[in-house]
């Protein structure tokens, strides 16, 4: 009986700390937080069978500040007092370096993505959280309509949905002359359906 105690005592010790080790892989902030709180709380349970209670106040306090910031995140997911959203030209320097830097994220993504500016009348928005980029939206307007390019979001902010505060203000599109959006198909991942777009067959639908 105690041997089998002893394999089921290993087995969450190694397990808690394999666990802490791949949420430290996470390019997500808040699949990071999640995750390492999940693995604190396995080793306070591990720490207190074998009464190292050091490491047990250590776990407490880290799942402590993890779950402190988990709460932070999940409030700050849809205010619009966090992001801003920045309209840039098609040409602008610094949205051409973000696009470069992350092509082959986009192109996981939405696989047809392929963008020459010039060619229309296109509007490019950059999503910020104070100075960290976060997300890029590109739409190429056909008069009252628009044709989503782009709606990126960088990895570290994957768990969000940054783009949702370009649809949110429906006064910077109609500004614009927007009055209807689509996206394009065999987007990987799309949340418009949480955020006002309507379903069209394979694509998505947002009137302003």
């Amino acid at each position: 009986m105690d041997l089998i105690q002893d394999y089921w005592l290993d087995a969450l010790g190694w397990g808690g700390s394999a666990l802490l080790v791949f949420s430290l892989l996470q390019a997500r902030v808040l699949r990071f937080r999640v995750l390492n709180t999940m693995a604190c709380v396995v080793l306070v349970f591990f720490n207190a069978m074998i009464d190292v209670w050091p490491m047990v106040a250590m776990n407490v306090v880290l799942s402590a500040i993890n779950i402190w910031f988990i709460v932070h995140l999940l409030g700050e997911r849809h205010d619009e007092a966090v992001f801003d959203v920045l309209e840039v030209g098609p040409e602008d320097q610094y949205l051409r370096h973000v696009l470069t830097l992350h092509r082959e994220d986009i192109l996981r993504y939405q696989p047809d993505f392929s963008w020459h500016p010039g060619e229309g009348d296109d509007h490019a928005f950059i999503v910020m959280k104070g100075d960290e980029t976060v997300g890029v939206v590109v739409l190429r307007q056909e008069g009252e309509a628009a044709r989503l390019l782009l709606d990126y979001v960088t990895p570290r902010y994957r768990d969000f949905t940054p783009g949702e505060f370009v649809w949110r203000r429906s006064g910077m599109l109609t500004a614009l002359g927007v009055r209807q959006v689509t996206t394009p198909p065999n987007m990987v991942g799309a949340y418009y359906d949480h955020v006002g777009f309507r379903r069209a067959d394979d694509r998505y639908v947002l009137d302003v």
